[in-house]
């Protein structure tokens, strides 16, 4: 059988209208069958969606607790000594001496942190911010009430200490006590939130970060007292923690106290460390039988 030849620019041409054909077929069908539109939507990044939940619970841990974290203060009678005074118009006495006023030179000041744990006025904060017995401590609430110290236990193990107010003492707002949580579920990584009076000055300061470590063992010091004591099985978090939070609490995300801030390592950055809340369970319980 014999095939015509097709000349080439009728080929082109059948092929152009094919396309063509094609083309239009195609047209009329999305003509007909438009894809339906999608309504546009502001979508928030996920990084902004975490910085906010972060923040957000910051923010209701700190609203909730910083009522019941307190500031502790020292007030103590210094002997000033002798003082002498140069007399230059009297060459047989060069010094002229000069009594020192009587009773001494009272002295006050912030030197630590704690936390309400009864509405009747038990505080807990470090054995070493209340270390000296010679001196009278006071408490500083949130809405800056002052309360007398009354009583103080002294935990012969561990750094922790147990003052008494009387919250009858002042008018201020009822004494907040706060939530215990079980530092024996704490897991590495896990966010917290450490509240005090950084520097003994900067009150009802707020620090984040995560645990760091936990069953850690160190050797302490106190820059108040210059006495070191060894601490074992202590929490280590990255939260900063600095001289005058000693006392504070250390919280979950769920503003329950995991901890009690204790000591910060010097000459580094970012490794505090803080007593697990159980061991001062253990403290009360003892404290609230025998009443020391």
């Amino acid at each position: 059988m014999k095939t015509k030849k097709i000349p080439l620019l009728l080929a082109v041409l059948i092929v152009l209208l094919g396309i063509g054909i094609s083309s239009g077929l195609l047209g009329l069908n999305w003509g007909k069958f438009k894809a339906p539109q999608i309504p546009q939507t502001n979508q928030i990044p996920q990084e902004t969606i975490k910085v906010v939940k972060e923040e957000s619970v910051v923010i209701d841990v700190v609203e909730k607790v910083s009522p019941s974290v307190v500031t502790i203060g020292i007030s103590k009678t210094r002997n000033l000594g002798q003082i002498f005074e140069i007399n230059p118009f009297d060459p047989f006495s060069i010094f002229k001496q000069i009594p020192p006023p009587a009773g001494g030179e009272k002295v006050e000041q912030d030197i630590g942190t704690g936390f309400i744990i009864s509405s009747d006025g038990m505080i807990v904060t470090n054995k070493h911010v209340a270390a000296d017995t010679q001196a009278k401590y006071r408490v500083i609430t949130k809405d800056d009430k002052t309360y007398e110290v009354s009583k103080i236990y002294r935990d012969p193990v561990n750094d922790l200490a147990i003052l008494k107010i009387d919250p009858s003492t002042s008018s201020g707002q009822a004494l907040k006590p706060v939530e215990m949580g079980d530092s024996s579920k704490l897991k590495v990584g896990q966010f917290v939130i450490a509240i005090g009076t950084a520097l003994g000055e900067f009150r009802n300061t707020v620090t984040t970060g995560v645990i760091s470590g936990l069953g850690r063992g160190i050797t302490a010091g106190s820059p108040f007292e210059g006495y070191v004591e060894r601490l074992d099985n202590v929490i280590q978090t990255d939260a900063a923690i600095n001289p005058g939070n000693s006392g504070g609490p250390l919280l979950n995300s769920a503003g329950q106290v995991i901890g009690v801030n204790v000591a910060v390592a010097q000459g580094s950055q970012n490794i505090g460390f803080a007593i697990p809340i159980n061991v001062i369970r253990e403290s009360l319980e003892n404290f609230n039988k025998t009443g020391k």
